[in-house]
């Protein structure tokens, strides 16, 4: 199996370095200064030069607020880009693994009441910013190609690599003595390294379809913040505000849990309390 991975200088593609390195699988990863997505001349070029059986795409715009000012660029890269490669894959009979969002649905308080244990894969889709709009016409891109491919949705991503919710707190608490975090967002962080363990079993196994993977548990960014200070003894003084206090450019859902439930039930599968990713992060972190 000869492995492309796009965007592999990102938190998910450095992600899967580090993971296929140690299983000794043969693979490429390109940054995008080696392969834009967006230039359909480029993707053909490129992969009909590196001739892969798989490729996993962590190549995305990722950036929610500064999106509803750059909604052309978020979409040239969530949907555009992502229609090359699924073409491409259609046209070659390559098999893609894409990962998608939580962002994709409304997120609305009532659903938080309707879905307690999260939106299913099936479940309406309605997002509520341009992020989610443009990663949303990436599935449907990706489905319309007619490729043989694999969609991961992931919400609250971080990892040892790149920017996230818990590099961006350590280091906040590092030049405040006080910090406000909102603490009426549910939904559950996912673990770069549990997400490439799962999704290299998923891969192993030649699944194809659209799956949720997340930590197990439900709670708000106050609560992973509460938690991440407490876990690194971090002594600062931490507020609970709502999202009205905390102006933003994106409209955040109120609630985007994912269900689990369809990927709990392949053998192999390894989902882990969402207390013990932080603790494994945590720990990475500081050696």
């Amino acid at each position: 199996m000869r492995i492309l991975i796009t965007g592999g200088n990102g938190q998910l593609g450095n992600e899967w370095v580090r993971y296929l390195n140690k299983q000794g699988v043969e693979f490429i990863a390109l940054p995008s200064s080696d392969l834009d997505i967006t230039d359909h001349e480029d993707v053909r070029r490129v992969l009909s030069n590196l001739k892969p059986d798989r490729i996993i795409n962590c190549a995305a715009y990722t950036n929610v607020d500064q999106a509803e000012d750059e909604q052309e660029k978020a979409f040239a890269v969530n949907e555009g880009g992502v229609r090359n490669l699924g073409d491409y894959c259609a046209s070659n009979g390559i098999k893609l693994i894409h990962f998608s969002t939580d962002y994709v649905f409304p997120g609305t308080e009532e659903d938080y009441k309707k879905y307690p244990e999260g939106y299913t894969e099936d479940h309406p889709t309605n997002p509520i910013n341009t992020y989610g709009e443009s990663k949303l016409a990436g599935e449907k891109a990706i489905e319309r190609s007619g490729c043989d491919y694999l969609i991961i949705r992931v919400s609250w991503l971080c990892g040892k690599f790149g920017n996230n919710f818990v590099k961006t707190m350590l280091r906040l608490a590092s030049e405040r003595d006080q910090l406000s975090v909102v603490h009426d967002q549910y939904g559950c962080p996912t673990f770069t390294q549990n997400v490439v363990e799962n999704g290299w079993v998923l891969l192993e196994n030649n699944i194809s379809g659209t799956y949720h993977l997340t930590s197990k548990g439900k709670i708000t960014w106050y609560d992973f913040a509460k938690e991440i200070f407490t876990q690194s003894k971090t002594d600062v003084k931490l507020e609970p505000v709502s999202s009205t206090e905390f102006p933003v450019k994106a409209k955040r859902p109120s609630f985007s849990l994912l269900s689990t439930r369809k990927i709990a039930n392949i053998p192999d599968i390894s989902l882990i309390d969402w207390k013990k990713g932080l603790t494994n992060l945590l720990a990475e972190l500081k050696s």
